[in-house]
C-alpha cells in the first residue's frame, strides 16, 4: 500500500489531495514536525533533506512535491490528472508545475523562514526579506489571477481538473494570514478557491488533517 509521510497544512497536502482524488487505498504516516520527527535518523533515511512529504510506493521512495505529483499522475492515468503526453497542453502542465514548485513555493519559503537566509540575530534583515518575499508573492498571485481569468474554465488549465489544482490551492492557502494581498481577495482566484473547497476529496483531506477555518 502507498504510504504518505505528511504533516498537516504542509506541501504534503498536494499529494494528499491527489490520492483522495485518485481513490486508491493509502496510509497516512504523521511526521510530527513539532517534535522534530523530520530530523530523526529514520526519516532522514527516507529524505536526507529532512523535508515533508515523502511518498513510499512499493520499493519506490520519493520526495520533492512536484516529483510525487508527477508520479501519481503517471502511475494512475485513469484519473486523468494531467494532459496527454506529447501535447502542447502537457508542456504547459510541466511549465506550471515547475513554476509552482521552483518559483512560488520557493518564494513562500523565504516569507515563512527568512531567518534561515540572514546572519544569526539579524532581525531587521529577516523582516526586510520577509517583506520583499510577500511583495513578490503578491505579483505572482496577480499573474495566477490573470491566468485563471484567461482559461474560460473552472480549473487552472480550463475545463479539465489536473494535479496543478491541488498544488495551486495549497500555495494559495499559505497566504491566508498575510496582512494584505491574500489569494482569496483576488477577483478570479477567490471564486476558484471556493470551487476547490467544494470538492469532496479536499473536504476529506481537511477532515483527516483536522484543519480548521479559515481554509483559504
Amino acid at each position: 500500500m502507498i504510504q504518505l509521510h505528511y504533516y498537516p497544512s504542509t506541501a504534503a497536502m498536494v499529494p494528499h489531495i491527489l490520492l483522495e482524488e485518485i481513490g486508491v487505498p493509502f496510509q497516512r504516516v504523521l511526521v510530527d514536525r513539532m517534535a522534530n520527527a523530520h530530523k530523526t535518523p529514520e526519516y532522514l533515511r527516507l529524505n536526507p533533506n529532512g523535508l515533508i512529504p515523502v511518498l513510499v510506493d512499493g520499493d519506490l521512495v520519493l520526495y520533492e512535491t512536484a516529483a510525487v505529483a508527477l508520479h501519481l499522475c503517471d502511475s494512475h492515468p485513469e484519473a486523468r490528472l494531467a494532459p496527454a503526453m506529447g501535447t502542447n497542453e502537457r508542456a504547459h502542465f510541466y511549465k506550471w508545475l515547475t513554476w509552482l514548485s521552483n518559483t512560488m513555493q520557493a518564494t513562500l519559503g523565504l516569507y515563512f523562514y527568512p531567518e534561515r537566509w540572514v546572519d544569526e540575530g539579524n532581525a531587521e534583515g529577516a523582516k526586510q526579506l520577509r517583506r520583499h518575499a510577500q511583495a513578490k508573492v503578491g505579483a505572482m498571485l496577480d499573474q495566477l489571477d490573470a491566468h485563471v481569468a484567461s482559461t474560460g474554465g473552472p480549473w487552472f488549465l480550463g475545463r479539465e481538473y489536473s494535479a496543478l489544482d491541488p498544488y495551486l490551492f495549497t500555495l494559495c492557502r499559505w497566504t491566508r494570514n498575510f496582512d494584505s494581498g491574500r489569494a482569496r481577495e483576488r477577483a478570479n482566484l477567490g471564486p476558484y478557491l471556493q470551487r476547490m473547497l467544494e470538492r469532496p476529496a479536499l473536504q476529506r483531506v481537511f477532515a483527516s488533517e483536522e484543519l480548521k477555518p479559515p481554509y483559504v
